[in-house]
């Protein structure tokens, strides 16, 4: 790839419909399984800019946007999901500015991505000839916040040999990322009136003492264990002025690169297995619902060189770490691809009420994503050291 090509490239990205594009996105609400709105807004841009843009149904009034540019298959896909976790308030889910940082719902995770994304494919679409385009994907993604499902419909019918996922890293290089457990748990007593605990056992408390228990074991203290140990929810039996007879929570592990998610589960089977010699009258039930293997790919690759190269002259220091939340990120390397996670915004905010993401992070992304479009969709470009 030569300099002038990404030159042009980077000259054709527009700032001001980067940053309207954002806005829109953002002013749509699409929380996982309601994406169809954001889907509709988004096939309509790339279909104005000339592209072709395909539906993939993941279920009825739900698809992914695939899009793809130069000959032959895709060598790199872009990929960004378009839901969100549901809003805090529906009357102030949308954007709000404030000087350079730009706040709403989906602004970090991961609307920013989505929207310096398209906004490469719209530059690179404008500056390069058909025959000079590199061959590219775009994948705009459902479900990501739930169960992956719309990465996992794609997958049924490609496998590139790349990604890059637009999730908030700060634009640090993820090229390993975290694995994934959740635990479910259920203890059950047994209902009384609520005036005479006595005559019942509180299902409730008996879960508490279990989340105590398990908090107390080193393999969960924060400040020496390696493993993300995060009670997510806990819910108990909705009956008045009763002592309940049942309690579910779930906690999210995460666990870095190397850890087997195997070996954790039968850990905590282990822990909780003596659990009833200090929780009285305890009739728990432990699942494991979801479990995902983390990875490393190293930095010995082509992707990392072209960054090391590009990001001096966007006056940026090269960070490389670990992805420490779930992505869909371990769909793709699960199934044979090499996932590179990468995105402006960060996980500080992600997911709260003051989400939030730097204009010039978005920007700067957007450039990051064509240099790596440019450089690794040419043919043998993957073949290179």
């Amino acid at each position: 790839m030569t300099t002038g090509r990404l030159e042009k490239v980077w000259q054709a990205i527009d700032p001001d419909r980067l940053r309207r594009t954002f806005l829109d996105l953002l002013e749509i609400y699409s929380p996982s399984g309601k994406e169809e709105d954001i889907q509709l807004y988004l096939e309509e841009l790339l279909s104005r800019a000339g592209f072709v843009v395909q539906r993939q149904e993941v279920e009825e009034e739900r698809y992914n946007l695939r899009v793809t540019m130069g000959e032959g298959e895709p060598l790199l896909y872009l990929v960004g999901h378009v839901d969100t976790v549901p809003a805090w308030d529906l009357e102030t889910f949308g954007a709000r500015e404030d000087g350079e940082i730009i706040h709403g719902l989906g602004s970090a995770d991961m609307k920013g991505g989505c929207a310096a994304m398209v906004e490469a494919w719209l530059a690179m679409a404008g500056a390069l000839a058909p025959a000079e385009r590199p061959s590219v994907g775009l994948l705009l993604a459902v479900g990501e916040e739930e169960n992956g499902d719309g990465s996992a419909t794609f997958l049924e019918q490609c496998r590139p040999p790349w990604v890059v996922i637009g999730e908030p890293t700060g634009l640090a290089a993820c090229f390993a990322h975290y694995g994934y457990l959740e635990a479910g748990f259920v203890t059950r007593g047994r209902r009384s009136h609520s005036s005479l605990p006595e005559l019942g056992h509180n299902a409730v408390e008996s879960m508490l003492r279990v989340l105590l228990f398990l908090g107390n074991d080193p393999l969960f203290d924060r400040a020496q264990s390696e493993i993300v140990y995060s009670i997510r929810e806990m819910r108990s039996s909705q009956a008045g002025f009763v002592v309940p007879d049942r309690c579910e929570a779930w906690i999210d592990l995460h666990l870095p690169p190397d850890k087997d998610p195997d070996a954790l589960q039968q850990s905590i089977r282990r822990l909780v297995a003596g659990a009833d010699r200090f929780i009285p009258g305890l009739d728990l039930e432990l699942s494991f619902d979801f479990a995902s293997a983390g990875y490393s790919l190293g930095t010995d690759n082509r992707a990392a060189q072209i960054l090391r190269g590009i990001y001096p002259g966007l006056g940026l220091q090269l960070h490389q770490d670990a992805f420490r939340s779930h992505s869909d990120g371990n769909l793709f390397f699960a199934a044979g691809c090499k996932p590179l996670i990468l995105g402006p915004g960060s996980l500080e905010t992600a997911h709260t009420p003051d989400e939030q993401v730097m204009r010039d992070e978005i920007f700067t992304a957007a450039r990051i994503y064509a240099a790596l479009c440019l450089n690794m969709g040419e043919s043998g470009a993957l073949s290179q050291p």
